[in-house]
């Protein structure tokens, strides 16, 4: 099946041109000019990657961002006429994984939209892919899965937060520099800055309050033994 793409852009001119594009690649779209009919297919669907638009009626594309962000870590590719360098952070800093300054060229979106996709896809465990389970105090992961438990109970995770979880629990009382998590989770060309580790590193604190996440001030974070 071909892999859906979902494309939030109030301009019909932009919208038809970059659906034509993402279309004669073999992409399914789906285009929508509001971020609250996208919020809709996101619940119902679930896109494999996201073309947001920021200055949208309504609900903007930061808001729709953060909406994401709580329950997902599918990639999404911001498209904006703001060109400051303090929007750039901001949306990518809100869960954005990559950014475009309109005007663009359809030809080098469609390029960024592959590698993401590319790379999302391999973030996802393949069906014969062998049951691993890594167990770290009172932290289980189930690789194979992509499932966490801690204490017991399972714990609703995005895919970026279970690779942190991951690599963390793989290398008790390591200390991993920001830089370090930032590149195995986000990649080698993610544009934004490393503040994306600790918005990350929040969420599971939240989420596992007793998990011994430890900051390593100046550096970054290392998962802590705990010992009995």
């Amino acid at each position: 099946m071909n892999q859906m793409i979902g494309l939030v852009e109030d301009d019909p001119n932009i919208r038809d041109i970059v659906e034509g594009y993402l279309n004669k690649e073999g992409y399914r779209v789906i285009a929508v000019d509001t971020a609250e009919k996208a919020w809709d297919i996101f619940q119902e669907q679930t896109p494999d990657l996201w073309v947001l638009d920021i200055m949208l009626p309504g609900m903007d594309g930061y808001e729709f961002c953060k909406k994401i962000r709580q329950t997902s870590e599918v990639p999404i590719i911001i498209i904006s006429a703001k060109d400051e360098e303090v929007d750039k952070i901001l949306g990518l800093e809100l869960g954005g994984d990559d950014y475009l300054t309109k005007p663009f060229s359809p030809r080098e979106l469609v390029a960024r939209a592959k590698r993401h996709l590319k790379r999302w896809q391999a973030m996802k465990p393949s069906e014969d892919e062998e049951q691993d389970t890594i167990v770290a105090g009172e932290l289980e992961l189930n690789d194979a899965e992509r499932q966490a438990y801690f204490k017991g109970e399972e714990i609703e995770v995005t895919t970026k937060e279970f690779e942190m979880l991951k690599i963390l629990a793989s290398q008790e009382n390591r200390a991993f520099a920001r830089e370090e998590l930032l590149i195995k989770v986000w990649g080698e060309d993610y544009y934004g800055s490393d503040r994306a580790v600790d918005d990350l590193i929040k969420r599971l604190r939240k989420k596992m309050k007793d998990l011994p996440i430890e900051t390593v001030w100046g550096h970054g974070y290392r998962l802590k033994e705990k010992r009995t």
